[in-house]
């Protein structure tokens, strides 16, 4: 992945335009302090929900809607994207203002929020090319501290008791993308798959857990300070729930086992050189910022993810092959799927 494929904006595409005039009538309803002129911007690439860049001679917002279309029931939910980022800005956690949320369609077609647009750096290499090694070291303790900060909000406290299911989050997870990879043949089989399939369900570490979990915690999905290494906004709550949060923060920690492939990691690399911590050293941050001894069943939480990254890339290529996915983007994860199911397998092996 890099930052051309999704940084950026230009003209809104033609599929997504919308009437920009009721927009700003909206927004000077509903957004205080907002003055017009308005012009919008469409950001490239990437997101299943459209996101739009709003500039005023004041300031800048980011708006992010359903697509327009028929959808599938429950998927693309702003609103709850909206919900989360409101309850944990009131916990002290780093992300964009949401100013408001719009339910009704006949204002641009579909269900949108608006919400801050926050200036700072995104890193798109988990290497950090052109950082130094004391930058390194600090961007990655400022992330480590982000996570753990997530992990140790209650979401009762915050108004999101209710924002998903307690309990058995792995067990509903393997059993879900099980489904999904044995019920779709066109994109064939691989045996790594099959053997997970088996042995995940298996090997569930005992002791249940539940916190909100952000379901796709990466590097680029942070905001950083410009002029400091404080993350300023974490972005792309889409897949966030209530879950088990080893599981969230393994997903976030593939990145020290993962090859450069479509989303490059940084395995065979230098660590020490570099200035990041080590995979040893990271984890360990993590345990004291969230009060734990260790994660003793780490390998199986990576195993775990690495499965499910490699059952979503095989949904890609299945919907590559019927032609409803052509991007050069599909094509290079569909390509992944074979490496990530064997990095899935190995990661499985070291439980023994």
């Amino acid at each position: 992945m890099t930052a051309d494929s999704f940084a950026g904006t230009g003209a809104v595409r033609p599929a997504h335009r919308f009437d920009e005039g009721r927009l700003a009538d909206w927004m000077a309803a509903n957004v205080p302090g907002f003055e017009g002129p308005l012009r919008v911007e469409q950001f490239n690439g990437g997101q299943s929900n459209p996101t739009y860049k709003l500039v005023t001679p004041q300031r800048r917002y980011v708006l992010r809607r359903k697509p327009p279309g028929t959808l599938l029931p429950g998927a693309h939910a702003v609103d709850r994207e909206a919900q989360v980022i409101r309850a944990v800005e009131s916990a002290g956690f780093p992300v964009p203002h949401v100013y408001g949320l719009c339910t009704d369609d006949a204002v641009i077609g579909t269900w949108f929020y608006v919400m801050d647009m926050v200036d700072g750096r995104i890193f798109w290499d988990a290497t950090l090319p052109g950082e130094t090694p004391a930058a390194r070291a600090a961007i990655y303790d400022a992330m480590n501290a982000a996570i753990a900060q997530l992990h140790t909000i209650d979401p009762e406290t915050v108004g999101l008791g209710g924002y998903g299911r307690h309990g058995q989050y792995i067990e509903r997870q393997v059993a879900r993308w099980s489904r999904q990879y044995l019920a779709d043949d066109v994109a064939g089989r691989d045996a790594n798959m099959d053997r997970l399939i088996a042995w995940l369900p298996e090997h569930i570490p005992a002791g249940d857990e539940t916190t909100l979990v952000h379901g796709d915690f990466r590097i680029d999905n942070l905001i950083f300070a410009l002029d400091a290494f404080a993350v300023r906004a974490v972005l792309d709550w889409e897949l966030s729930t209530l879950g088990h949060p080893l599981a969230d923060f393994a997903y976030h920690l593939m990145m020290y086992r993962m090859p450069a492939l479509t989303i490059p990691g940084l395995a065979n690399s230098d660590l020490a050189k570099l200035g990041i911590p080590s995979e040893e050293d990271y984890v360990a941050a993590y345990c004291r910022r969230t009060g734990r001894a260790g994660i003793p069943d780490l390998d199986f939480y990576v195993a775990f993810n690495f499965f499910r990254f490699a059952a979503i890339c095989h949904g890609i290529k299945a919907r590559m092959i019927r032609g409803t996915a052509a991007s050069a983007e599909a094509g290079r994860l569909a390509a992944d799927l074979p490496i990530l199911a064997a990095l899935a397998w190995q990661q499985a092996e070291r439980t023994a």
